[in-house]
């Protein structure tokens, strides 16, 4: 692939309805389900049923408008601030935070959470406890050290960031730095849960083909470790998906905190 013809999803954006149908949706020729959805889904679920991740404020900081992973998590905190870096991300979350017509249908993913809470009158009640846990909804500027600026909020119990990392990302040092700025929105004592493609260079969005930096796990842990972060879990998925829409060789789940 030449890497020239990729678009660079800080400067160009990115479809984001587009991508919730490739990558999310219940269709049935939606070939990503058990790498995009199961199994970040069951990695959070496992984490935070051990108790110990949890507290008043969640930030997540991801790619594009998927909210399938704050289902879980919304238990556990009391409310959740969602940064994201394009217009059109946070206009189509807004249509399903207000229950707008034409806004995405995450019900499947309801069935998904009955198979691993085991309890479907809880899970009746998941959209309205998420949708009442998520106090704010607004744009951030990876250019800026501080990225709610000008607004002010306190530090994180805990910041999930799921594949965002590698798609603002050009080289190393770029991963490095913007890594830096997400884990400043965290506590001292905080919690990061980070969610990677490994070894991927490209992640197709309709006609669009986005760049996405290539790193492995261990770029990944030599960043948490030269940055002051002890992993307590880690797990690699690889690709099941048959699809040439991405060249992803796995995903990775990682939380960790601080020394």
């Amino acid at each position: 692939m030449d890497s020239s013809a990729h678009k660079f999803y800080p400067v160009h954006g990115i479809d984001s309805r587009e991508q919730l149908e490739t990558y999310f949706s219940s269709k049935p020729d939606m070939a990503f389900g058990d790498d995009t959805i199961q199994f970040p889904m069951e990695c959070l679920h496992r984490v935070f049923s051990e108790g110990h991740i949890k507290g008043d404020l969640l930030i997540d900081i991801s790619i594009g408008s998927f909210i399938h992973l704050l289902y879980t998590a919304s238990g556990y905190f009391n409310q959740i601030l969602v940064l994201k870096v394009s217009e059109q991300c946070i206009m189509e979350l807004n249509k399903w935070i207000n229950t707008r017509t034409g806004a995405f249908d995450w019900s499947h993913i309801m069935e998904y959470i009955k198979c691993l809470e085991g309890n479907s009158d809880q899970c009746q009640d998941k959209d309205m406890t998420l949708k009442t846990a998520i106090t704010k909804i607004m744009k951030c500027d990876i250019d800026n050290e501080n990225l709610t600026d000008p607004e002010v909020f306190p530090p994180a119990d805990c910041v999930i960031s799921a594949w965002l990392l590698e798609f603002i990302s050009k080289d190393e040092d770029d991963y490095i730095n913007n890594f830096r700025k997400f884990v400043k929105l965290l506590k001292p004592e905080g919690y990061l849960i980070l969610i990677g493609a490994l070894n991927t260079t490209y992640g197709m969005i309709g006609q669009d083909k986005i760049h996405v930096f290539k790193y492995d796990e261990k770029f990944a842990r030599k960043v948490l470790t030269n940055e002051g972060f002890v992993t307590d879990h880690c797990a690699v998925h690889k690709k099941t998906a048959v699809s040439d829409l991405s060249d992803y060789e796995a995903f990775m789940f990682i939380t960790a905190h601080r020394k």
